[in-house]
């Protein structure tokens, strides 16, 4: 190799690098065979702790569900996991295709006119989202409703400081708003009323963004219904694994009207000279097709591979299945909450709001009783006091249906030992 480079030395491959940068020795074990190797891998991963799917009961964004085989079989199909994501429009059909089914079913579920082709995560389609409205209205200012999931809040202000727009707190828009983006349901688990913070955003001249969870459509009205201007959300419970939190897939959707605001790219149907139907890249308005400063934003990737994912589950369960997966954890969930309300030093933190499969709770000691849950194999809910200091001794309990009634039981008893 040195021969071929015209070089005497490795050093001589060196000379651009000051030689202050450069490590002399490296103090590296001795090597292992493939066998050790695997060996001392396996000894690494013994040490972490691994929750029962149904003793976990923390969701908060990231949710254990059950994965029909039908996706993983179809995801293990070389000419989908080899492959990466189409930039020309002479991409595989087969890829284009996928992504239109992908576009059709999140346009469905949404009740929206159209959907991209897929954004990174929920908190990117949430900022994607801002910036439409941003660039629709020429307003500055992006309003929050409360409890917003704060990671998608925290991506959210970093594309208002890199984009110069401001980022409000409320649920009252002003003539200086932009969109009002809530969840539903929201950070707690608690359901909103989002048919009447659309007529707010409406009312002063701003979108509507709705950052919606895509199994509780099955239960819940679409944003569509309720007259959103764009819906996004986090599709990683349509079949993908929690996965040390990743890859997800982000989806957003949006009216007729905003179809040229949306980022990323998008596929759509064609026919050719003999009428045959076929697949293109019918919209890509990003930085690497045109015009940096005329890009509706610098996102140049999707994640159709996890899209795919979700293709292949909302296909396989359909409308039926969707409804009793939503049905199943909303029934496991209000009968949790309702036996938990009765242990001592444990109660609902708003009773009176409306839950689907989350809920926040009240408890003394919220740090220790979860501490002993975990020793017991139970992975409990999500203490909130790293986001909200005023809600330090609440915790969300999440259901889905692999918590079954003998887990539930299992966690109650748990629970009122600990106290």
């Amino acid at each position: 190799m040195l021969e071929a480079l015209d070089a005497g030395s490795f050093e001589e491959l060196l000379r651009d690098v000051p030689g202050s940068l450069r490590l002399r020795e490296l103090d590296l074990a001795a090597g292992l065979s493939e066998l050790e190797t695997m060996a001392r891998v396996g000894r690494l991963a013994a040490r972490n702790r691994v929750f029962d799917d149904r003793l976990t009961f923390r969701g908060g964004g990231v949710y254990r569900r059950f994965i029909p085989a039908a996706v993983g079989a179809v995801l293990s199909k070389p000419e989908f996991y080899t492959a990466y994501t189409p930039y020309q429009p002479e991409a595989s059909q087969g890829t284009l295709q996928a992504i239109y089914e992908f576009q059709t079913l999140i346009a469905e579920l949404t009740a929206m006119d159209v959907a991209n082709a897929s954004l990174y995560d929920g908190a990117t389609a949430v900022a994607e989202a801002a910036m439409m409205a941003v660039v629709q209205t020429g307003r500055q200012e992006v309003l929050v409703a409360p409890f917003l999931h704060p990671e998608y809040l925290e991506v959210l202000r970093c594309y208002g400081d890199g984009r110069g727009f401001r980022i409000r707190q409320g649920s009252q828009p002003s003539a200086e708003t932009a969109a009002l983006v809530f969840q539903n349901p929201d950070f707690l688990g608690l359901i909103a009323d989002g048919a009447q913070l659309t007529r707010s955003a409406h009312e002063a001249g701003a979108l509507a963004v709705a950052c919606v969870d895509p199994i509780s459509l099955a239960l819940l009205a679409p944003p569509g219904e309720y007259d959103a201007d764009i819906a996004v959300g986090e599709g990683q419970q349509l079949g993908l694994t929690p996965s040390y939190g990743g890859p997800h897939v982000g989806f957003i959707a949006c009216r007729q009207d905003l179809v040229r605001r949306l980022p990323g790219r998008l596929i759509g149907e064609a026919h050719d000279d003999r009428g045959r139907r076929g697949f293109v890249l019918t919209l890509t308005a990003r930085e690497q097709h045109i015009r940096r400063e005329k890009a509706t934003s610098n996102i140049c990737t999707n994640h159709s591979l996890c899209a795919l994912a979700a293709s292949v589950y909302l296909t396989y369960m359909g409308p039926e299945g969707l409804h009793q997966i939503a049905d199943v954890s909303y029934r496991r969930a209000h009968a949790l909450a309702g036996e938990m309300a009765k242990l001592p030093g444990v109660e609902l933190l708003h009773p009176e709001r409306p839950f689907l499969n989350e809920f926040p709770v009240r408890m003394k000691n919220v740090l220790h009783r979860l501490q002993a849950l975990e020793e017991q194999g139970i992975l409990g809910g999500l203490p909130l006091r790293r986001w909200y200091p005023q809600l330090e001794d609440v915790a969300v309990f999440c259901c889905t249906e692999l918590n079954d009634p003998a887990a539930l039981a299992r966690l109650l008893d748990a629970l009122e030992k600990s106290a």
